[in-house]
């Protein structure tokens, strides 16, 4: 589905607008709207792992949970009315420990309450350790019609090194499965990891290919604070052996036909994973489930939310009628930064005027900002077009510092 165009209410000359207003600007239509589900729980959670998750310690109170989303989404109708669903992504979490009835339950609810389109992508993200045939038949009936897999690595050393549940067999039977009932899927590797080589990061890329995946996410292991690697760091490769990784995995998925569209995702033509395009064009998402996150574009400005984060929380707060835990209005002066930080991590970039209907400003005022970037070799600017350089998506993080200071 083609983005709508926002139309900016905003100039130089333009005055203060009244009040419930934001800072002067009125979002007349909304961007694409995306659905996210979260689902907290997982058999064991990994050590390098800061997302919001939780050992299930035996069976998932998947009854009262499922009936928990369908109230959280009931509660957030007033605010989407009107605006289909482009997107669903289950994520965890495990969502795989849910039942096929239990998602297909889902999409139903979410069918008849919130204006599903027929031509949505749904995701739904497994651990090879939690699927079998029957599993992967029952979503694809469901109406899942894309999975994403967690495999992270094929070896069964660097497996156990990151405390995931699955062997290197697993994780080829279920790539293997996720081939044979979707047309569409992805598989997450990790490189960096604890006594990897340069030959073993190439190992598992390679082994990724032999499944043809009509996508993959490759992310540099990192240590997250609050996490149990933070705690106690394993030895990682050097920093200089983690950068030869990242350009030998580059260079292997470009000559086997995939493109870098985003910072960590390569993806066959036309492959690219539509749920998270949105994420990157600052488009909107309704997110439900403990601990998710929403922002959604109203007429008087941006506005974000998080759900309740522990899922006994959530629950409890799912009863009481408050979904809810924290809800603030973006300030107008923050939309600019917030936009380039996610639109400048995808290799082609974005035309003015999906940042001027994003955040109802003008182009011209981070132009300066946009000039000297491009002096500087970081980006490419035109009329039609705003991307990063090669330069400019090795050193993201330098090329957003130049634009710390808009807000």
């Amino acid at each position: 589905m083609s983005a709508a165009r926002i139309i900016p209410i905003v100039s130089a000359t333009t005055p203060p607008l009244a009040s419930g207003r934001q800072d002067g600007l009125e979002f007349r239509v909304s961007p694409p709207l995306a659905l996210y589900v979260h689902v907290p729980w997982c058999v064991q959670k990994c050590p390098y792992c800061d997302f919001n998750s939780h050992e299930a310690n035996g069976a998932i109170p998947e009854r009262e949970y499922v009936d928990a989303l369908i109230a959280d989404l009931q509660s957030a109708l007033p605010l989407i009315w009107g605006r289909p669903l482009v997107s669903v992504f289950f994520g965890g979490g495990t969502p795989s420990l849910l039942s096929p009835a239990a998602v297909d339950e889902l999409l139903a609810a979410f069918r008849a309450l919130a204006m599903l389109s027929p031509e949505a992508e749904i995701t739904l993200e497994a651990n090879p350790g939690t699927v079998e045939a029957a599993k992967f038949s029952g979503f694809r009936a469901a109406g899942v019609n894309r999975v994403s897999l967690g495999i992270q690595s094929f070896n069964d050393t660097h497996l156990q090194a990151l405390g995931r549940i699955h062997g290197a067999d697993e994780a080829g039977r279920a790539a293997q499965l996720a081939g044979e009932h979707f047309a569409s899927f992805n598989l997450d590797l990790m490189y960096g990891l604890p006594g990897q080589t340069l030959a073993q990061a190439l190992d598992d890329i390679d082994s990724a290919l032999r499944f043809t995946p009509p996508h993959l996410s490759c992310y540099q292991l990192t240590l997250e604070p609050n996490t149990r690697f933070a705690a106690f760091p394993p030895e990682l490769p050097a920093s200089d052996l983690c950068a030869d990784m990242q350009e030998a995995i580059e260079a292997r998925l470009a000559a086997a036909g995939y493109t870098n569209y985003e910072t960590s995702a390569f993806a066959q033509p036309g492959k690219q994973c539509r749920h998270n395009l949105n994420y990157w064009h600052f488009g909107d998402y309704l997110g439900i489930g403990a601990g998710a996150h929403s922002k959604l574009t109203l007429h008087d400005g941006v506005r974000r939310q998080m759900r309740w984060k522990h899922p006994a929380a959530y629950l409890k707060n799912i009863r009481a009628g408050t979904p809810v835990q924290e809800e603030t209005q973006v300030a107008a002066s923050s939309l600019p930064f917030e936009f380039l930080m996610n639109a400048l991590r995808l290799a082609d970039g974005f035309p003015p005027a999906l940042y001027e209907s994003r955040t109802a400003q003008s182009i011209n005022g981070i132009l300066p900002h946009l000039l000297a970037a491009q002096a500087d070799g970081l980006l490419t600017v035109s009329a039609t077009r705003i991307a990063p350089t090669p330069r400019g998506s090795r050193f993201l993080n330098v090329l957003l510092e130049r634009f710390l200071d808009l807000g």
